[in-house]
């Protein structure tokens, strides 16, 4: 089974008030981006994909970049970007998380992506909340996703709900969308 992942780093970051984009942002010894990156390398995935839109980014030769023209019309355009790749390589599954989510662990996109292979949707949790990233999205849902819009599967899981399996993870699901959020983090 082909492992796919894709990272969505498109966005705007219009709630960010910094001197950049919020995934420039410094975050320790790496700009917010490359943490989560760092993360979605480490778990063993055969493709990984990085969804680009309003900030160019450095990434690295060995991950797969697909840019999103259309990354202002919402997250849900960056979601189709990202089946269009993992269909392209013949995948049954992507799994999907967000490049301002520098704390979701190499071990939370494995058991995400290594769940239930009969579950449609699979989110993350922690403590007990769901994440809801990483999330695992079967291609039986893909034609079903939003085209437009700011989000993923939301909408299909509130008619669906029955379609939805929870998976414990370690990490954090907490992003950095403001200066407040990276000052908390920087000071812990």
């Amino acid at each position: 089974m082909i492992r796919v992942a894709a990272l969505l780093a498109a966005g705007a970051g219009t709630r960010f008030e910094g001197p950049s984009h919020k995934l420039l942002a410094k975050l320790g010894s790496r700009a917010v981006w490359e943490w989560s990156l760092l993360r979605v390398m480490g778990a063993g995935f055969d493709h990984v994909v990085v969804v680009t839109g309003a900030v160019p980014l450095p990434l690295p030769d060995d991950v797969e970049v697909r840019h999103n023209p259309d990354w202002a019309q919402g997250q849900a355009t960056s979601v189709q970007v990202a089946v269009a790749a993992a269909r392209d390589h013949g995948a049954h599954t992507v799994t999907i998380g967000l490049a301002d989510q520098p704390f979701v662990t190499a071990e939370a996109w494995r058991a995400v992506t290594d769940a239930d292979p009969d579950c449609r949707v699979v989110v993350a949790t922690y403590d007990g909340r769901p994440g809801p990233h990483p999330v695992r999205l079967h291609r039986d849902v893909w034609p079903l996703l939003p085209t437009d819009g700011d989000e993923g599967a939301r909408s299909l899981l509130e008619q669906h709900p029955e379609w939805r399996c929870r998976v414990p993870c370690l990490g954090s699901a907490d992003d950095i969308d403001t200066v407040e959020d990276l000052a908390r983090w920087k000071s812990c």
